[in-house]
């Protein structure tokens, strides 16, 4: 997949946002590219939801279970069982404005995506602040190859916007967006 391609959908991925403030920067779309010749077709989105009080609804588990749910309505454009969503899984590609932590790396893997294409690193969102375990999602890909398929995981070229998203939040020599305040802990 091009390059322009890929940074279109990572911009998409930006867009979902409900909200530059807190903790709501992280947000995914999921992407079918099986035709050649155009940018791809927006299946899902998906954006870091755990206000509800769920501390798992990361933006890419967000995607998922939204995915599940368009894929499988019986009067939807596809109407798929839950073994037609697990093929289709394999065929589209997740984007999302932050590396995928070790849980939603899993989720990636266990739904077996095809691609992954990440934004802000890890490493640079500990650099800014934000707690994350350490473990980068390309050795959850590496060390989850015995259950079958196989997931290409990509660093995207926009990382500079999605850092931008993330590095005013903890640090008050970035200005914040407007409406937006600072976590009460920075």
């Amino acid at each position: 997949i091009p390059r322009e391609i890929r940074d279109h959908w990572m911009k998409q991925a930006i867009e979902t946002l409900a909200s530059p403030c807190a903790f709501a920067t992280f947000g995914s779309v999921i992407v079918n590219h099986t035709r050649d010749d155009d940018l791809g077709d927006l299946i899902c989105t998906g954006a870091n939801d755990i206000a509800t009080g769920n501390p798992t609804l990361h933006g890419e588990i967000a995607a998922i279970n939204n995915c599940s749910a368009v894929l499988t309505e019986p009067s939807g454009r596809w109407g798929l069982t839950g073994a037609e969503v697990s093929n289709a899984f394999s065929k589209l590609t997740l984007y999302t404005t932050a590396e995928p932590c070790p849980m939603c790396a899993a989720a990636i893997r266990w739904a077996g995506f095809r691609e992954c294409v990440f934004g802000t690193s890890i490493p640079t969102l500990i650099e800014q602040g934000w707690s994350q375990i350490q473990l980068r999602a390309c050795e959850v890909f590496e060390r989850s190859q015995g259950i079958g398929g196989s997931t290409t995981l990509f660093e995207s070229d926009l990382d500079e916007e999605t850092d931008a998203l993330f590095a005013w939040q903890f640090n008050p020599d970035h200005a914040s967006p407007d409406g937006c305040e600072r976590p009460h802990n920075s």
